[in-house]
């Protein structure tokens, strides 16, 4: 055996029960919030609410996610230190809870700012959101690594986060543009948005804490002291599976924040109907709650790596679909998108249920050979600064297409005609940039080779 936890397997596969782990995933609901409506409307808001350039509007998104760099992996080797000093990662993400206000500040955009002003404000708390979205996800997801279970268990912990994630994306998603006042939308309506959206939030991630403390219960942790600080991110950063799946998941994340961000342009100046915003979101996000469930089969019988390429290849034909537009007619279209939501359904459990195999993986040879492991969060924090990443360089990559189309912002209530590169701009900005994306994810994920390995024997 080689990288894998070499415990009899029944010390690995405690079952876990089921109050706990809804518990656990309801946490989820809130970060669905987060990761969707400023994927989803953050860039329109700006370049069509508030008069901010699509270059800038894209810059004000990507700035905040250089610091994410940074700042999420220093977050994962704090996580370990709470680990280490008292046993569980609480404190931190008790912090994570003050996302909500963030949240809703992001879009209580003053009056009277519009252009570079207003861009400056949601940048600023776009940093402040990010910050406090690693102190709750890297903890949250951390656990799965802590916890006594096993290969096939921590796909099934995953698949209840993604069933109640998914609900979060589709709920939050479906009722983020109605509230903000659908084809009129106004500051006011976005306003609105933020504060009753944040409220929803707080509720769900203070739900989640509680569940993890019931989990720990239930799969006492398995985490162990190990290298801190600096060092211990240059361990994880030598792990060759762990950078494949990272870089895997890099691409995964830019191409999926992308397609969030085109979704309301392309329902308004290709199909030539905003009011099909909500409708394409919900065919992209909804089929998750119910494959989620056949993913954990498929993941079961083949493996997560072989149902990982299966879910990219997916996105990748779905997307040159997308890129013909109206001519393929609207039912084509739509049923482009649930496939590229059937896909996304996978690539939201598989990479997230393979993080912990590779954890397990590295501090089981770490013990062995009497080195010092790395902890979890250590590990997450690089995960989740990777996902910051992808949600930043995704809007960024759709805004660099619509400048380079000529595409003209505008204030709440104005409809510039708009010029036929700009056009088509926005048609191959939403279908043939993601296929080319996702074909890259795939080829970098063929390089991770761990998985039949852990199958066999986790």
């Amino acid at each position: 055996m080689t990288g894998l936890d070499r415990r009899p397997a029944a010390a690995t596969d405690a079952t876990l029960p089921r109050g706990p782990l809804a518990g656990f995933a309801a946490g989820s609901l809130g970060m669905g919030v987060w990761v969707t409506v400023p994927g989803l409307l953050l860039l329109y808001f700006l370049t069509d609410v508030l008069a901010v350039g699509p270059w800038l509007a894209g810059l004000a998104l990507l700035l905040p996610k250089i610091a994410d760099v940074l700042l999420h992996p220093w977050v994962g080797h704090r996580a370990d230190v709470e680990q280490t000093r008292r046993g569980d990662r609480r404190r931190l993400l008790l912090l994570g809870c003050a996302l909500p206000v963030a949240f809703a500040a992001l879009f209580a955009v003053p009056g009277g700012l519009t252009g570079a002003p207003a861009a400056a404000w949601v940048a600023v708390f776009f940093i402040a959101g990010n910050l406090l979205f690693a102190a709750y996800q890297v903890p949250y997801l951390a656990t799965p690594a802590d916890l006594r279970i096993g290969y096939h268990e921590r796909t099934r912990l995953m698949a209840f986060r993604m069933v109640v994630l998914t609900l979060g994306i589709l709920v939050s998603g479906l009722l983020a543009p109605l509230l903000t006042g659908g084809d009129a939308a106004t500051r006011g309506g976005y306003q609105r948005m933020g504060v009753i959206l944040a409220v929803g939030m707080l509720v769900a991630m203070l739900v989640g804490v509680a569940g993890i403390a019931r989990l720990r219960g239930s799969a006492p942790s398995t985490a162990t002291a190990g290298h801190s600080g600096w060092r211990a991110l240059r361990v994880a950063l030598r792990d060759a599976q762990f950078r494949w799946l990272v870089a895997a998941y890099l691409a995964m994340s830019t191409t999926t924040h992308l397609v969030l961000a085109g979704v309301p342009y392309y329902a308004e100046y290709e199909l030539r109907a905003p009011g099909l915003t909500t409708v394409l979101v919900a065919a992209f996000v909804a089929p998750a709650l119910l494959v989620t469930p056949l993913w954990l089969v498929v993941a079961r019988r083949v493996g997560k790596q072989r149902a990982l390429l299966g879910a990219q290849g997916a996105f990748a034909v779905g997307s040159l679909v997308l890129a013909v537009g109206r001519p393929a007619g609207l039912p084509v279209l739509i049923g482009a998108v649930a496939v590229l939501g059937v896909a996304f359904a996978g690539m939201q459990l598989l990479p997230f249920s393979m993080l912990p195999d590779v954890i397990r993986a590295a501090n089981s040879d770490a013990a062995n050979s009497d080195a010092g492991g790395t902890g979890a969060g250590t590990y997450t924090g690089v995960w989740t600064a990777t996902e910051a990443t992808g949600a930043a360089l995704g809007p960024y990559a759709y805004a660099l297409c619509l400048t380079v189309g000529g595409f003209v912002a505008s204030t709440a209530g104005e409809s510039p005609v708009q010029p036929d590169a700009a056009l088509a701009a926005v048609r191959y900005g939403f279908g043939l940039l993601p296929a080319v994306a996702m074909l890259a994810a795939l080829l970098l994920q063929r390089r991770y080779t761990l998985d039949a390995t852990a199958r066999t024997t986790t």
